[in-house]
């Protein structure tokens, strides 16, 4: 399966024309986004298996969708832990319920953490060291990227939040000594899962969630930024082929 080069065509055009840019989560008055490629392998109804190439902004938008995982991330499976870029559509991957669900699809990307994303942040990556959370919690050190989801909630968001875990932005986990941001100068390969419905995997003796955009994703953006962006999942034709969260998510102050 190829990218249809009027969508190729769509994405350059959406990077020359600001009033199209209604992503409600991008940053206001840059002058031009950049674009980015990201690279999708996916499991289709039929049981084939496509890989594809997309070109899109560098939006919030698309950069959650592909930027939970670092390179050489454990995922538990029915084979045991396998590195996240060896994951291929089909594999059997453990949920926190306890059963194995086929890996639906698998988002990646190349980024530099140390550089500006388009709303003027830096993109850094989390770094849990071993035992930051209890007991081999991780086991050992653990990166993860700026997209990922913790199924914990913090220490100081318990007053408002209550004490049943949430899936939790893991920048909300940082302390400074055992849990700590870096930003390294030099590309990562970024990547996302998606299972057939939404759930918490083990990556590396972390419960983090899988990809889901949220149900109000696509609530404001314009209608070629959600071709674009639903073009990327063949196995969904609306947001709502996502499904249910299966957890609720933790309500965080934007930057």
């Amino acid at each position: 399966m190829s990218v249809p080069q009027s969508l190729q065509r769509a994405a350059m055009n959406i990077a020359d024309t600001k009033p199209l840019l209604r992503d409600h989560s991008g940053a206001r008055g840059s002058a031009k986004p950049q674009l980015r490629r990201y690279e999708v392998c996916s499991l289709l109804s039929g049981g084939q298996v496509a890989e594809t190439r997309h070109i899109a902004p560098a939006l919030p938008l698309f950069e959650q969708a592909f930027t939970a995982f670092t390179r050489g991330s454990l995922v538990e499976t029915d084979h045991g832990p396998i590195a996240i870029e060896d994951l291929y559509p089909g594999d059997r991957i453990l949920t926190r319920k306890g059963t194995y669900e086929p890996l639906i699809w698998k988002g990646m990307t190349t980024l530099i953490p140390s550089r500006k994303a388009a709303t003027g942040t830096v993109q850094a990556l989390t770094s849990f060291m071993a035992d930051a959370l209890g007991m081999e919690r991780p086991a050992s050190c653990v990166v993860t990227g700026p997209a990922a989801r913790l199924l914990r909630t913090p220490a100081h968001m318990r007053h408002a939040e209550g004490d049943s875990p949430l899936l939790t932005p893991v920048q909300e986990f940082l302390d400074g000594m055992n849990i700590v941001e870096t930003a390294p100068p030099a590309p990562i390969d970024m990547y996302h899962l998606c299972l057939a419905q939404h759930a918490v995997i083990r990556v590396g003796g972390l419960e983090l969630e899988t990809y889901h955009p949220g149900p109000d994703a696509l609530r404001l953006v314009s209608y070629p930024i959600k071709t674009l962006f639903l073009n990327m999942f063949p196995h969904v034709e609306q947001i709502s082929d996502f499904g249910p969260l299966a957890f609720d998510r933790a309500r965080v102050m934007q930057a």
